[in-house]
This record gives structure tokens, C-alpha cells and sequence, in this order.
């Protein structure tokens, strides 16, 4: 009788479902806990020094008419005179006959972090009685710094670090008509932002009343949802629910009411950037004067990095697959 006694227990575990049958430890999907430091958060401060070492480019293109303050933001914006001299001191600033563009590129370093900028302007843009095609020149030059990076990324044997001098964002200088948005600009929009990380900006905003502004900006809004333009941050590419939490409050306040000045002033016992009138000074860098920080962290210290990843992984990948597509139709 004891010598059955092991095989009929054998028997009930064989004939237990499959659901009570005990189990091993799976490894957990979010990664095993170690019993000790590593080293593996060492990793940061590796890419850290190596990025301070070799630095970064970041290519911003501003696009507007004339006298809505393009060069004056560009200089605030960095702090620095990196966009380009108008004209010489006495002489008048001719308007081209067509539109042409002009790049300034300056190293900027701060703390130790350098980064290659490059500030492309287009004097001209807008500034014609007749403005047909007027966008043509700059999504030409958009797609020759394409190409020529595709050019040097099908090289045989290629630079360790190709030059990157495809433009990481476009600001659009929008005027402060107070009215609905021009069919020039919605035509620009329309058109750039297929190809460009495009932002959009109401230039000279304190030449409107807060309600104008604000009404305003509901009307451009209301204009690029109905023209289905997809500005910076697009909706499409927002992936993890922080980023879209975090761009769903971007894009409610886009397109940003900014002021811009290259003049220090003193408000209470402090230098500030600010535009001086009779009734005071208006602040460039206070939230409650002008939207121009909130343009501020979305160009550098928010989503700076994700300007050069959309431009890379989206708009220059299409252009990439639409070039060897070309040329691989016999």
C-alpha cells in the first residue's frame, strides 16, 4: 500500500488545471532590480561631456515683411547680436526686388556648452505689390540643405559627423493686423509646414490691446483649423501623454504675442530688455507684458532637441524616401 502512495500523488498533480499548477518567476517586463550599484546612470554624464566637446548646430530660419521686427527678436531671443546688420549707420535699407536669403552663423558658448547657430533671414518676403510665388526661393533653399545632406549621408565613405545645415525651425512673423490671417500667409503656412517645423508669431504685439490680442489670436487659431495647417508642436508626432499633455497647453497659446527689444532699461533698480513709451516700459522677458518667454523655452529650453529630431525623423525622411524613389523609377 506505501509503494502506491507516491504515484497517486504524481497522478493529482498531473490531473491539476492548469491554472492552479505553480508557477516560476517570469522576469519582469520594466527590467530586473540589481543587487548593487552598476554604474549604468554613468551613461548621462558620458553623452554630456561628449556633446561639450564636440558641441551642437541648431539652424533657425525667420520669415516675415519688413519692419515686424525679425532681426530685433532674433537678437533677443539669444541675447547676442547674432542676426544680421540691416544696413550700414545713415544709409536706407533698399527692399529687394525678389526675395533672398541671407545666413549668419555664430558660435555661441554657454557654461561650456557650445552650439553652431545659424540664422537665415528673407528680405523681401511679402514686401511686393505682387507676392505670387513668393514662397518658391525659400522652399528651395529648405530643400537644398536636404539634399545636401542626403548627398553626404550616400557616400561610399562618409564623415564620421555630417554637416547639418537643414533648418530646424521656421518662425513666422505674423502682423498685428488684429484682423483674420492674410491668404499670403495662410498660403505660406499651408505650404511650408509640409516640409519645416513652422511657428507661428503675432510681431509688435504691443501695438494691440490685450482683448484685440486675444481675439486675435482666436481668430488665427480658428483659420488653421479650418485650413487644416498643422504648426509646431503637431499634434500627429505626440507619443508619450506628458509631451502631449505638456504641447496641448503650447498649442493653446500658439501663436505667441511676442515683443522685441535689444535695449537695457532700469525698472526697479534692475536692467531689463524693454521697449520704453510715454506710459512705461513694456517688458520683454515678463509673462505678463508680452507671450515672448513662453517662445523663448519652446525654441531652446523645452524643445530644442525635439525641433532637430522631428526635422530629421519626419520632414527629411520624406523628403530622403521621395529622392531615391526618384531616382530609382527607371
Amino acid at each position: 500500500g506505501s509503494s502506491l502512495e507516491p504515484e497517486e500523488h504524481s497522478m493529482e498533480l498531473l490531473a491539476m488545471p492548469e491554472e492552479e499548477m505553480p508557477l516560476t518567476a517570469a522576469p519582469s517586463p520594466a527590467g530586473c532590480q540589481l543587487f548593487g550599484y552598476v554604474g549604468i546612470e554613468a551613461v548621462l554624464d558620458q553623452m554630456k561631456i561628449k556633446t561639450m566637446k564636440t558641441g551642437f548646430e541648431f539652424n533657425i530660419m525667420v520669415v516675415g515683411q519688413s519692419g515686424l521686427g525679425k532681426s530685433t527678436m532674433v537678437n533677443t531671443l539669444f541675447k547676442s547680436k547674432v542676426s544680421r546688420k540691416a544696413s550700414q549707420p545713415g544709409q536706407e535699407e533698399r527692399i529687394p526686388k525678389t526675395v533672398q536669403l541671407q545666413s549668419v552663423t555664430h558660435v555661441i558658448e554657454e557654461k561650456g556648452v557650445k552650439m553652431k547657430l545659424t540664422v537665415t533671414d528673407t528680405p523681401g518676403f511679402g514686401d511686393q505689390i505682387n507676392n505670387e510665388n513668393c514662397w518658391d526661393p525659400i522652399i528651395k533653399y529648405i530643400n537644398e540643405q536636404y539634399e545636401r545632406y542626403l548627398r553626404e549621408e550616400i557616400l561610399i565613405t562618409r564623415k564620421r559627423k555630417i554637416p547639418d545645415t537643414r533648418v530646424h525651425g521656421c518662425v513666422y512673423f505674423v502682423p498685428p493686423t488684429g484682423h483674420w490671417l492674410r491668404p499670403l500667409d495662410l498660403e505660406f503656412m499651408r505650404r511650408l509646414s509640409k516640409i519645416v517645423n513652422v511657428v507661428p508669431v503675432i510681431a509688435k504685439a504691443d501695438t494691440l490691446t490685450l482683448e484685440e490680442r486675444a481675439e486675435f489670436k482666436q481668430r488665427i487659431q480658428e483659420d488653421l483649423k479650418t485650413h487644416a495647417i498643422s504648426v509646431y508642436p503637431q499634434e500627429d508626432f505626440d507619443q508619450d501623454p506628458d509631451d502631449r499633455a505638456l504641447n496641448d497647453r503650447i498649442r493653446e497659446k500658439i501663436p505667441f504675442a511676442v515683443v522685441g527689444a535689444d535695449q537695457e532699461h532700469q525698472v526697479n533698480g534692475k536692467r531689463v530688455l524693454g521697449r520704453k513709451t510715454k506710459w512705461g516700459i513694456i517688458e520683454v522677458e515678463n509673462p505678463a507684458h508680452c507671450e515672448f518667454p513662453l517662445l523663448r523655452d519652446l525654441l531652446i529650453r523645452s524643445h530644442l532637441q525635439d525641433l532637430k529630431d522631428i526635422t530629421h525623423n519626419v520632414h527629411y525622411e520624406s523628403y530622403r524616401v521621395q529622392r531615391l524613389n526618384e531616382s530609382n523609377r527607371p
